[in-house]
């Protein structure tokens, strides 16, 4: 059933759809981890990395809402549910407990690469069939870029 038609093919859309779920439950777990780690993060750098986490979470929150309302408008309903998004992020689960700065950074890194990493494929597989989602996917992939950069310099 659909509640908002897209204007797109419907092989198309699944691509596309499949690409903006995707993209969803990496921005929503990426915010949640990075939160875990800002909660818990301890050492001399803490302060800096501290503040640096949230502006993650704010860009992850603020990508993923865009991602999920694309979706929408292109009739299809966006899962940011807690199971859904277990189940199908990149991130490797984030450690409990405390951890130390640099292993936060650590952490960060690799979430950031792997979100990055699956974001490009998804840039490739919408190039064609809706270069509408393409270009909100590289916006969003360049934003992610400058945060795994500014990071990595953290560790250098």
């Amino acid at each position: 059933m659909y509640v908002v038609k897209s204007p797109l093919a419907d092989a198309d859309l699944k691509t596309v759809a499949e690409a903006l779920q995707g993209a969803l439950v990496d921005l929503v777990d990426l915010a949640l981890a990075a939160k875990q780690i800002h909660w818990n993060i301890v050492g001399p750098r803490f302060r800096s990395i501290h503040l640096q986490l949230d502006e993650v979470v704010a860009s992850a929150r603020t990508h993923s809402d865009t991602v999920a309302e694309r979706a929408s408008a292109l009739g299809v309903p966006p899962d940011g549910r807690a199971a859904t998004v277990a189940s199908g992020s990149g991130i490797k689960t984030t450690p409990a407990g405390w951890i130390k700065d640099t292993d936060a950074v650590g952490a960060m890194v690799e979430a950031l690469g792997s979100v990055i990493t699956r974001m490009r494929e998804r840039v490739e597989a919408t190039g064609q069939p809706d270069a509408v989602s393409q270009d909100l996917l590289i916006g969003i992939t360049a934003d992610l870029e400058k945060h795994h950069w500014m990071f990595q310099a953290e560790n250098a």
